[in-house]
Parts: structure tokens; C-alpha cells; sequence
């Protein structure tokens, strides 16, 4: 086994690996083969990680906004060089095929534009004579240490979410990525030592529970950001909310697509397609719930979609040009080939099995072909839980309000769609449906940067969403100043101060 790639942790400038010798295994998915393993931190270099962060702090405080987004101008043109080693390693780690993982990169590069933007995002206000001779004004203080605990969907996207942000704002940050896909992230350290950011200033351990529970535990940690699902997400608020620590947790998602009876069905079932079992379904914004209004609509959307799931090219994602890769691990596929299982079992019609896919040259690799379900009931497993994989369930409604009934009775509400050439439909949709994301003729509707990022009902813990503006008020704190220059003695006053 000494051939295996060993993937360290990244404290105060430098790659060390494991002290107490705890790994994991890490793989290669389109093939089944272990890859690498990866250290596992200990309670101990957790607290490492932190303290090297609790002492680069002061200085990266004080160090002023405009030359801390020209670490990250430097940083955003590294990933722009180094782009095509970045996506192979997501794809090697993650599986997802290489142009989905060279737009996951893109996205990420997004937030390092806007977090290049800290002298202007980090502007405070100035009133003038609030009183005789008093003005007041705000500033954005940074809270000091602070951690990110990603998902393995989005290695590179997910952090990128939280750190820039952090950084631009002058904390300093500990990541825990995902020890199933964790290459990746040693790259962003990389590069962003190579930018010219302090040692200390970006820390990467990696790990599972124990690391998660220590930086939850850690009193120099001041914030603490989560993307992944809901059971983890409300586990992590609870405990770093317990502790006093100022939480943001992004957690489950069962994303709806309404498509109503005037809607173009070719457009709906192509975005479907692409929505449902893009990265084989394994995006928190991925489209996993079709609801068709009336069911001859329904006929009709079953039979476009029924051949263009057979037809999607399914392999590894870094040879030719596949469709979809496998997933992450050999656990996940079987969990959710066991949902297949579980919607067979409970009556919904399986229009497209994929659970007997054979990828040639690929035999142990990690793959589930696209799964199509029709008569999807609401009390039905597949409907009411994330699946996280290659299914996508249609639902039969028979009008436009039991359709919104529908999508705001489920427990999540990460996001939601609407297919139709009615503008008052859509309008009606976009207002009263309960989801923090809305997409009108868009399947995916990830916001840009420069907005924020996040759910309502159980997919968000937390009031404050992901970077843009809620993600440099979640990194930072309010601090308003009031000042008096006086003249000459002054009587001393005993009652409420007010304008004069």
C-alpha cells in the first residue's frame, strides 16, 4: 500500500500528515479502486489548526481590505491557471464528469470576484450632526477564527461559498472538507499560499465526527458554516449554537419543478433532464420532483423524458464525454439504489430502471443508471425524502393550486421551479411559494455571487444565507461609534441623550 497517495492536513503554511496515524480511505469512483487516504484529525490538530488561526488573526485584522482582495485577485487568476488540474482532481475524488466540474470550479471563482470587492462591501455609514456637534458612523469588524464544513458534492464550489468571503471580511478560517473527496482543497491552500496569503490565515484539517466536534467545541471558534444534510445540519446548529458560536447550516432539499399546461414540453423535459441527473443527481439543487399539471400533460412529459434517460451516456467522467459519472461512494450508490427498491415496493410505476447499468471497461466502478418514476405519491418514501442521486419522480396534479399546495406542504424548501408561458402563473408562483430560491423557466436557480445562497423550512438553520450580502454580514459584526469633538467644558447632562 505504500503506492497509495497519502492526502495530509494544511496548518500554519505547510501539508502534515496524521499524528495518531488515523486515515481514511479515499476513491476512485468510476473505477471502485482506493485512491488515497486521507488523515483524520484528531481533537488535538484540530485544535492546532485553530490555534494557528487564533495567532495569525491580529495581524490579517489589521492588514487593510484593499490588500487583502489583492490576495485574492492573485488567488482568483492561480485558479484561473491551474482550472484544468483542479477540475481533473474533482473529477478523480468526486466523479462527476469534467466540464460539470469545470463549472463547479467557475462558480466558485465567482465568490472571489464578489470577495474581491471587500474595500467597497466593507464600507460602513456616516450620519453627520446626529446631535449639536455629534456624528456617528458604523464599521464592519471581522469576528476572528472561523470554520467551514463542506459537503463531498461540490469540493471546490462549497468552500469557496465561505472563505473568500471570511477572508476578504479579516478572519481567519479553518476548513473540514469532506474526507471522501479531500484532494482538492489542498489545492485552494496551495494556491492560496502561492497568492501571497499569511501562514496561519487558511487551515485545512481533514476528518470526520471527531474533527467536526471539536471545531463545534472550540471556544476560539467563532462562527461556524455547513452545507450538507438536514440530520447533520440541525446537529451542528444545535451544538455550535449551545456553545455561543454564530451558526449558518444548509441542509436537505427535495427541489419541485412545476410544469404547467402551457408550458414548451421539448424545453421542460430538456431542462428536467439536465436538472435531475446532472452529477448524477448528487446537487443540493438538483431537480428531483417533476409535478405535472393535469395528466394528460403528465402522458406527455413521461413519453419525451422515458428515451432521453436510456440515452444518457453514463461512464467515467474524465474519459470521452459522458453524461453522467458515477457516484462517490459504493455506500451511497447502494443507498440509493434502495430507494429505487423502496418506490418499486410502494407502488410508484418505474418508467426507466437504471439499477442494472453495466459501464464497459468500468465494472467495479460505482455507477447507477438515470432512474425514472411515474405515479409518485406524496406519502411515498422517494417523494418525501432527499434521494441524492439519478431519480427523478413525477407527480400528477390536477390544477395550478394543488400543484403550489403540494411544493409548500414538503418539509424542505431549498428550491423551486415553474415552467409556463403565462406570466400572471408565474408571477403568482414566484410570490407565494415557499422556497428560498425560485426559478421561472430555470431549472437550477443558484444565484449568481453577488446574491446570497440558501433555503427556507428545514434546508436553512440559521437566518443569514450564503455569500453576497448575507455573507459579509454572517462574517462580520456591527459596530456604530458615536463622537463629540467638544470645545470647551461642558455641564455634565443626566437625561437620554437626543437630537438638538
Amino acid at each position: 500500500m505504500t503506492d497509495i497517495r497519502r492526502i495530509p492536513h494544511f496548518i500554519q503554511g505547510r501539508e502534515q500528515a496524521a499524528e495518531d496515524g488515523r486515515w481514511g480511505e479515499v476513491f476512485d469512483p468510476a473505477s471502485g479502486r482506493v485512491a488515497g487516504r486521507v488523515a483524520l484529525a484528531s481533537a488535538d490538530e484540530v485544535s492546532a489548526a485553530v490555534a494557528a488561526a487564533e495567532a495569525a488573526f491580529p495581524a490579517w485584522a489589521e492588514t487593510t481590505p484593499l490588500s487583502r482582495a489583492r490576495v485574492l485577485f492573485r488567488f482568483k487568476e492561480l485558479l484561473e491557471r491551474h482550472a484544468d488540474e483542479i477540475a481533473a482532481a474533482i473529477t478523480a475524488e468526486h466523479g462527476k464528469v469534467l466540464a460539470d466540474a469545470r463549472g463547479e470550479l467557475t462558480r466558485g471563482i465567482e465568490v472571489v470576484e464578489f470577495a474581491c470587492g471587500a474595500p467597497h462591501l466593507l464600507k460602513g455609514e456616516h450620519s453627520m450632526n446626529v446631535g449639536r456637534e455629534v456624528d456617528s458612523w458604523t464599521e464592519y469588524a471581522p469576528l476572528g477564527v472561523v470554520a467551514g464544513i463542506t459537503p463531498f458534492n461540490f469540493p471546490c464550489m462549497v468552500p469557496m461559498w465561505m472563505f473568500p468571503v471570511a477572508l476578504a471580511c479579516g478572519n481567519t478560517f479553518v476548513l473540514k472538507p469532506s474526507e471522501r473527496d479531500p484532494g482538492p482543497t489542498l489545492i485552494l491552500a496551495r494556491l492560496l499560499k502561492e497568492a501571497g496569503l499569511p501562514d496561519g490565515v487558511f487551515n485545512v484539517v481533514h476528518g470526520d465526527k471527531v474533527a467536526v466536534d471539536a471545531l463545534l467545541d472550540d471556544p476560539r471558534v467563532r462562527a461556524v458554516s455547513f452545507v450538507g444534510s438536514t440530520p447533520i445540519a440541525e446537529y451542528i446548529y444545535a451544538r455550535g449554537s449551545a456553545n455561543g458560536k454564530r451558526v449558518q447550516a444548509l441542509g436537505g432539499a427535495k427541489n419541485h419543478m412545476v410544469i404547467l399546461p402551457d408550458a414548451d414540453l421539448d424545453q421542460a423535459a430538456g431542462a428536467l433532464l439536465g436538472a435531475g441527473y446532472g452529477s448524477a443527481g448528487e446537487r443540493c439543487m438538483a431537480i428531483s420532483v417533476a409535478v405535472c399539471v393535469g395528466d394528460k400533460l403528465a402522458d406527455a412529459m413521461v413519453a419525451r423524458l422515458k428515451p432521453m434517460v436510456e440515452g444518457l451516456r453514463i461512464g467515467p467522467g474524465c474519459q470521452g464525454d459522458p453524461d453522467m459519472g458515477p457516484l462517490v461512494t459504493a455506500a451511497h450508490r447502494d443507498k440509493v439504489r434502495a430507494y429505487v427498491d423502496s418506490g418499486v415496493a410502494e407502488g410508484a410505476r418505474l418508467v426507466v430502471d437504471g439499477r442494472g447499468l453495466k459501464v464497459p471497461g468500468a465494472p467495479d466502478g460505482f455507477f447507477l443508471g438515470g432512474c425514472l418514476f411515474d405515479h409518485v405519491q406524496p406519502h411515498m418514501r422517494i417523494y418525501r425524502e432527499e434521494i441524492f442521486g439519478p431519480v427523478l419522480c413525477v407527480l400528477r396534479v390536477p390544477d395550478f393550486e394543488t400543484a403550489l399546495k403540494l411544493v409548500n406542504e414538503h418539509e424542505y424548501g431549498n428550491g423551486a421551479a415553474v415552467f409556463t408561458r403565462d406570466g400572471d402563473a408565474a408571477r403568482q408562483f414566484a410570490h407565494r411559494v415557499q422556497a428560498g430560491m425560485v426559478g421561472i423557466n430555470v431549472p437550477i436557480p443558484v444565484p449568481m455571487a453577488f446574491h446570497s445562497f440558501g433555503g427556507w423550512k428545514r434546508s436553512l438553520f440559521g437566518p443569514l444565507h450564503m455569500h453576497g450580502p448575507d455573507g459579509v454580514r454572517f462574517y462580520t459584526r456591527l459596530k456604530t461609534i458615536t463622537a463629540r469633538w467638544p470645545t470647551g467644558l461642558r455641564d455634565p447632562e443626566f437625561v437620554m441623550p437626543t437630537m438638538k
